[in-house]
């Protein structure tokens, strides 16, 4: 045993047994089992588990110690490693073996006298790894989501503000990396604004699938060892100190043996990831070259971006995010087959499943903040280049189709090719619009109005 340390023999051996990630549990994991844990020694005290003045002095310390893991003083203490066989028991022995030796040292009592405080026999009174293990990573989950959904928010604000900003910059939109249809920038801001909107409903929605826990279930879900009393108020001790709506599922058995409530929420995350994955995509393409490429906007410079070529910046920021967007995706998948591989009554798979989808949640949240901070704030529009891009683009004779028609506006890209002329040039010297008309018909207003105006000129027909 280590001559420092609170824990003790079941984590000594889960160390040995599993040298795998070389990293230990989720920091939220362990901070979320200190509540879970305070949740059941409040329950079994007020069901008189520890009675008399050394009782409850007993109780008062498992309580206090459990408070201090929850508030994360004890986090480095819990040192099993993130992957590891046994559905999760070694992370709860690792937290009960901590919990009973602080109470211990609160006590006045050297570590290891588990005659006064015992891990299993006190800590884990009528509980399992199997009821605390998935309780402990609904509640993590949900702190996690609820910091997720908070950059969503932030990261989506900023890209309304670059639509505001960029509302008047018309640019040429393009359909499969071709010129298509006059846009603005300010539009296709407002675009990933709203599909973040959409992501932060999403994932505001994933708590209500958390809620549903099987916290007094035991062993598979029957309860075994645990008095009825104790089933029935533990899940109310948890709502009560974390305040979230949790609730004892309707059949333990069932919410014992599945995982599939994860598997939804990972698919959530993975739609908010690919929505980061497709603006990011768009970031870079829009920022490419600048002078060799589309350059319609300008990124922050934020490091130098090469050891052998001057001046070169890339666009670090959008190629980070997309890692990560890619490590989610991936992480999905492991979740999926993971919750799949449960067998009878539980799925030996959990450790995997919480750490793919606590990492999701930390590495998302990141991403979001950085991207927000250290590019999307910073983001500018290049706005002559803009202009010149649609100068030089056919996209601006589609502007004028409902004007002067389809095969007219043809004719003119083919002129304006022929002669090296713009298509502005081409339609006012043919005498087809005035130069206001133009203007008109390419301004940020007409390109962004909802269908196609009544043409210049024509009365409107009842």
């Amino acid at each position: 045993m280590p001559a420092a340390g609170l824990h003790g023999a079941h984590t000594e051996r889960a160390l040995e047994n599993f040298p795998l990630a070389g990293e230990p549990v989720h920091g939220e994991l362990a901070r979320a089992f200190g509540t879970v844990k305070l949740a059941c020694a409040r329950t079994n005290r007020a069901l008189g588990a520890w009675a008399g003045p050394e009782g409850e002095a007993k109780a008062d310390a498992i309580e206090r110690a459990c408070r201090e893991l929850a508030a994360g003083e004890l986090a480095a203490e819990i040192v099993v490693d993130r992957l590891q066989g046994g559905a999760g028991t070694s992370t709860n022995m690792n937290v009960n073996e901590v919990l009973a030796n602080r109470a211990l040292q609160i006590l006045g009592e050297p570590p290891g006298t588990y005659a006064r405080v015992s891990p299993l026999d006190d800590v884990n009174l009528h509980q399992s790894t199997n009821d605390t293990f998935p309780t402990a990573l609904r509640l993590a989950a949900i702190t996690l989501l609820q910091r997720l959904e908070e950059q969503v928010v932030t990261l989506q604000e900023a890209f309304q503000q670059k639509e505001q900003a960029f509302a008047h910059v018309v640019k040429v939109g393009r359909t499969q990396y071709q010129d298509a249809v006059l846009t603005t920038l300010g539009r296709e801001m407002g675009a990933y604004a709203e599909a973040l909107s959409r992501d932060r409903w999403r994932i505001y929605k994933c708590e209500e699938r958390l809620r549903v826990v099987n916290l007094g279930g035991t062993a598979i879900g029957t309860g075994f060892a645990a008095p009825r009393q104790y089933i029935f108020r533990v899940v109310d001790a948890l709502r009560e100190i974390t305040s979230i709506g949790f609730a004892r599922a309707e059949n333990l058995t069932e919410a014992t043996q599945n995982a599939d409530v994860f598997v939804e929420v990972s698919g959530i995350l993975k739609a908010h990831a690919m929505t980061l994955l497709k603006i990011c995509g768009d970031l870079r393409l829009m920022s490419s070259g600048p002078e060799a490429g589309l350059g319609e906007i300008r990124l922050p410079r934020r490091q130098a971006g090469s050891s052998i070529m001057p001046g070169k910046v890339n666009p670090v920021i959008p190629e980070a995010v997309s890692q990560v967007a890619l490590l989610v995706a991936g992480y999905d998948a492991t979740i999926a087959i993971a919750a799949g591989l449960g067998s009878l009554e539980l799925n030996a798979f959990l450790p995997l499943v919480a750490d793919c989808l606590l990492q999701s949640l930390s590495l998302l949240a990141r991403a979001d903040e950085i991207l927000r901070r250290f590019c999307v704030e910073g983001l500018e529009a290049d706005e002559e280049r803009c202009a010149a891009h649609v100068r030089a683009s056919s996209a601006a004779a589609t502007a004028l189709v409902p004007e002067i028609g389809y095969e007219a506006a043809c004719d003119v890209v083919r002129a304006a090719q022929e002669e090296g002329a713009t298509i502005r040039d081409v339609v006012v010297a043919r005498g087809l619009l005035t130069a206001a008309q133009y203007e008109e018909l390419l301004s940020a207003e007409a390109v962004c109005r909802l269908g196609t105006p009544q043409p210049l000129g024509r009365p409107v027909e009842d």
